[in-house]
């Protein structure tokens, strides 16, 4: 008998282990993710959206599954094979400021910011990009909080409805950078 009855999914979900770090880092895992915002899907589906084979997806579609990201929300039985649909556990995943288990750090390949440059380049050329960049001297504690209002925001972005015939991106990020500060009045007026 399939099981059609949706799971919980939770509003947010940290990432703990190296492996679920990894699980999001992978283009079309990411795709996959971003997918499953609009509704709950099977391979097919997801494959037929993204333009790959049914067998990558499905791979990819177990990664994320076998690190706790996915999970089964329905099962029919198509000509004697059972179909699954995917859907989130978490409407977002964050990765804990404090994340370093066993000193392993960030896979190499994890950047949304080279992400976002390479899929917002042509909405530049349309002189369709909205974006700024700003430069704050600040203490760790401030860009901490900064951050976490910042998420706040991104789960807002998250939460819209998926009703509009455009897809837009969303890119936040702080970071620590070497950009030029003056130097204090007292020590400039010397």
């Amino acid at each position: 008998m399939p099981d059609n009855s949706p799971l919980e999914q939770v509003a947010r979900m940290a990432l703990t282990t190296p492996a679920q770090v990894r699980a999001i880092s992978h283009p079309l895992r990411t795709t996959i993710l971003q997918l499953l915002h609009e509704r709950a899907a099977t391979v097919t589906e997801i494959a037929t959206a993204v333009e790959r084979p049914k067998s990558t997806v499905a791979h990819h579609v177990g990664v994320l599954t076998d690190n706790g990201l996915l999970q089964v929300v329905s099962t029919r039985k198509v000509r004697a094979i059972e179909e699954r649909t995917y859907g989130r556990v978490a409407r977002m995943f964050y990765i804990a400021s404090d994340y370093s288990p066993a000193g392993e750090e960030l896979p190499g390949d994890f950047n949304d910011f080279e992400l976002a440059a390479r899929e917002s380049a042509p909405a530049f050329e349309d002189k369709k990009l909205w974006a700024f960049i700003r430069h704050a001297r600040l203490t760790k504690d401030q860009a901490s909080q900064f951050w976490s209002e910042m998420a706040a925001l991104v789960e807002r972005f998250d939460q819209l409805p998926r009703s509009g015939s455009t897809t837009y991106g969303f890119a936040v990020g702080i970071y620590p950078t070497d950009h030029p500060t003056l130097a204090p009045r007292e020590l400039a007026d010397e």
